[in-house]
């Protein structure tokens, strides 16, 4: 088929829809739903990836998180075996710090295991605030901690166990407002504490959109909750050395913790990239599902456009008699009838991306922290689908209409 013929099909194609609008519309109706539904799904996942995939990358390339089950996101529930794990202790922190030589920096984590904290200044309370022991060296290694006021506490305040906190910054603003809060004392679960520093709220944190971190020094929470003993350990490695600090923190580990040789770890190692592959992991099998659910829409959609190609080959059969009398070859006519059909179906798949980009705009408008947009390759491959739908159903009747002997044809009323 040469160009001028193809564009002149192209043209029919588009006065026919034109001509039944509403008919094509219905008729679509079922690939605009699939197509709009894969490309809003392709934009939240695609912001909602590149959000999660800064805050994993935001405790930086060289940390380590120690802890007795892996951190981040996972397909299922912890195992048995990964319950009933003992948890990391300030000795096994101790351990890591004296005989890994690839590691920078190691600082223990300590948390309240149960009970909801709130802390109190004057009239103004907050409620449920993440309480935190740490040592000097998780403002060093984190990649959590940014100074806004004050300073962060000492290893030697953690020694003598002093009733200070670094706060996080909607700590500050709502127990503070406008008022500076270095210097001032502040109850934390009927606990004083007094204010040495406040942070900046991380560009991406593992504790959501708020900041309501308290830290305090290491030894303080032990003093002030003696029953805390869930512990995490965050090691940084040198600099181009995050495997060998890696193989370790693993055998230091496995000595403490008398792991027999030929058993699995009883605690897990998770790096940033790690925890960034997990996730890619997790959105990629959930844009799986939605791409076969959205495919039901496709499947109607090409039934109802097969359906209606079959109708219109019924209702122009004295047309394609006409044409086959004045030397229309069988290709031509199929050739003719696939473009109306992948026409169609392009079209509905066209508002359909309209339909996802909208979506796309939603999401964003009522989450500003999710970053969604319509990826370029969804938009293509959107496309690409839909006249692939219409090329395939349109198959049969644009068959049926080429095979139509042209007297017969010439005889329908």
């Amino acid at each position: 088929m040469t160009r001028l013929a193809f564009l002149n099909g192209l043209v029919l194609a588009l006065e026919t829809i034109r001509s039944h609008k509403m008919r094509a519309f219905l008729t679509v109706l079922g690939v605009i739903i699939g197509t709009g539904t894969i490309i809003g799904v392709s934009a939240i996942l695609t912001g909602f990836d590149a959000s999660m995939t800064s805050v994993l990358r935001s405790f930086g390339p060289n940390s380590i998180i120690v802890f007795k089950f892996p951190v981040g996101f996972r397909v299922g529930n912890l195992s048995p075996e990964e319950r009933t794990r003992k948890n990391l202790t300030y000795e096994n922190a101790l351990h890591l710090r004296e005989r890994c030589k690839n590691v920078d920096d190691v600082s223990a984590m300590l948390f309240r295991s149960n009970g909801m904290v709130n802390a109190k200044y004057m009239g103004n309370d907050m409620y449920d605030v993440n309480l935190i022991g740490v040592e000097e060296g998780y403002s060093r290694g984190s990649g959590q901690v940014d100074i806004h006021l004050g300073r962060f506490f000492t290893d030697e305040e953690s020694r003598r166990r002093a009733p200070v906190v670094v706060i996080g910054a909607d700590i500050e603003k709502g127990l503070f407002a406008n008022l500076d809060p270095i210097g001032k004392t502040i109850t934390v679960s009927g606990h004083e504490f007094l204010v040495i520093g406040s942070m900046l709220r991380p560009a991406a944190s593992f504790f959501g959109d708020t900041d309501n971190r308290i830290l305090l020094p290491y030894g303080t929470m032990q003093k002030m909750y003696p029953n805390a003993r869930e512990n995490a350990i965050v090691v940084t490695a040198m600099n181009g050395k995050l495997p060998q600090a890696l193989d370790e923190v693993r055998t230091v580990l496995r000595i403490d913790r008398r792991v027999p040789y030929d058993k699995p770890d009883n605690f897990a190692l998770s790096t940033a990239e790690q925890m960034v592959s997990d996730f890619h992991q997790i959105t990629a099998m959930t844009f799986l599902v939605m791409v076969v659910l959205s495919s039901i829409g496709l499947l109607v959609g090409g039934i109802g456009v097969m359906n209606i190609m079959l109708v219109s080959v019924t209702e122009r059969t004295f047309e394609i008699g006409i044409r086959k009398a004045i030397g229309a070859k069988k290709l031509d006519i199929l050739i003719q009838f696939l473009i109306e059909a992948a026409a169609l179906t392009g079209l509905g798949g066209i508002i359909g991306i309209i339909f996802g980009w909208v979506i796309a705009v939603i999401a964003r408008t009522v989450f500003p922290s999710l970053p969604a947009a319509v990826p370029l390759w969804a938009a293509i491959t959107g496309i690409v689908v839909s006249v692939g739908v219409g090329l395939f159903f349109g198959i049969w009747p644009a068959n049926k209409a080429a095979r139509l002997d042209p007297v017969v044809a010439l005889r329908y009323e």
